[in-house]
């Protein structure tokens, strides 16, 4: 087997002292099943990123996480990326201009959706006509939108075919931000829009029995953010490819902060994965590297391992510099940084000499944060094979220095 045993927990990867001591506090509260670590681990408020906790009849809104629902969605489409790059320029430039990246919206489109009709908006008019009026706004409003972070829409190259790939990567934006924080606050006896001081770094996960009220009301609606979030990808993968005048005819789709009611151990449970993807035998899955990086398309291996891993994998690469240490301390009076290990300069020549044209994006979100992707799909060979090789020649995030309330 290539992952280690810590104290029960199963690790992959090079272990992480902080993450590491995260898992084993999630491992000791509650009706923990099993704990593991993937190979991008690294520390996250209460549940490590890269983190799955495999509950029995219990679910974790701070498992799950601020950003509910974020995944990526992948696409193949019916070009050359040699059709594209004669004009990449231009095409990021529309991209850039035309998809909502950021706090705001570029343009005054209201994204309409069957979504909102769905009967589990009940669930908030049960907290308050005034919670659900509030969320639903929200969500009417931000639909479509990518918003900041290490979020962004990606143009690729598949190496073995030259094949034009397309990719995104976001979640529930301030619906699920807002529905995270509500339901940390009602399991504490504080009001749903109260406020709340956040979580802290290394403070136990808030647990919900999944059959009692408040359980069942945070499942509900963590599945309806999880739609919301499959919908913004929808649409604005379906810009994307507007712009590009192409088509799909292959497309990946799932999230990796979410809680999914699955069998293991012979019963059913709960698997809460922060920062990890599903990787069940046949299942597909997009796995994203750095600007600087290949990103992946893998499909689950029908293995002992796999079983062992609670059939999840990595997610990303994984960071292995903060976003402070990377870019600096902002002080937000003046918009200036200091302190920061890497230069704007130094990111603009990384990226420039893996051949990639970048719109927006600040240098916490530069190839040197990342671990080498390779890196992590090799600690999880057993697991996973990879189906598709994808090199990126356009990245699009939201400006350096932006500031958004509702990244992951």
């Amino acid at each position: 087997m290539a992952y280690t045993t810590i104290e029960g927990v199963r690790v992959w990867g090079t272990p992480d002292e902080g993450a590491v001591a995260q898992a084993l506090t999630c491992a000791e509260t509650g009706n923990v099943v099993q704990t593991l670590l993937m190979a991008d681990h690294h520390k996250g408020y209460s549940q490590p990123i890269g983190g799955v906790v495999v509950y029995d009849g219990q679910i974790s809104p701070s498992g799950v996480g601020y950003d509910i629902g974020c995944g990526n969605k992948a696409v193949r489409t019916n070009l050359l990326a040699s059709e594209i790059k004669p004009k990449i320029a231009a095409i990021m430039d529309t991209i850039a201009q035309r998809i909502s990246f950021g706090v705001g919206r570029v343009n005054d489109v209201q994204v309409d959706h069957e979504l909102f009709d769905d009967p589990d908006w009940a669930v908030y008019k049960a907290i308050g006509k005034q919670e659900h009026d509030k969320l639903f706004s929200l969500a009417r409003t931000q639909l479509g939108t990518v918003g900041s972070g290490n979020h962004f829409v990606d143009l690729f190259e598949e190496q073995a075919t030259g094949r034009l790939w397309v990719a995104n990567h976001f979640g529930s934006r301030g619906f699920g931000h807002k529905t995270a924080s509500g339901f940390l606050n009602l399991a504490v006896g504080r009001e749903f829009l109260g406020s709340a001081p956040g979580e802290k770094m290394d403070q136990p996960p808030t647990l919900l029995g999944i059959d009692s009220e408040l359980g069942d009301m945070y499942y509900r609606a963590m599945r309806l953010a999880g739609r919301y979030a499959y919908a913004g990808r929808d649409y604005v993968m379906n810009q994307v490819l507007s712009i590009l005048g192409a088509e799909a005819d292959m497309e990946v789709h799932n999230h990796h902060n979410y809680a999914w009611k699955e069998q293991h151990f012979g019963k059913e449970t709960i698997v809460v994965r922060k920062g990890a993807t599903p990787s069940a035998p046949g299942q597909l899955g997009f796995i994203g590297g750095s600007m600087g990086d290949i990103s992946v398309i893998v499909r689950g291996k029908a293995t002992e391992e796999n079983r062992d891993a609670c059939y999840s994998t990595v997610h990303g690469a994984g960071r292995v510099m903060s976003r402070t240490a990377a870019a600096g301390k902002m002080n937000w009076k003046t918009r200036r940084r200091s302190g920061g290990l890497i230069s704007p300069q130094q990111m603009k020549q990384a990226v420039d000499e893996f051949g990639v044209v970048l719109r927006g994006a600040g240098t916490d979100e530069s190839p040197f944060v990342y671990r080498k992707l390779q890196d992590v799909l090799d600690a999880h060979r057993e697991t996973i094979d990879v189906l598709h090789v994808l090199k990126p020649f356009g990245v699009c995030m939201a400006g350096a220095d932006e500031f958004d309330p509702y990244k992951d």
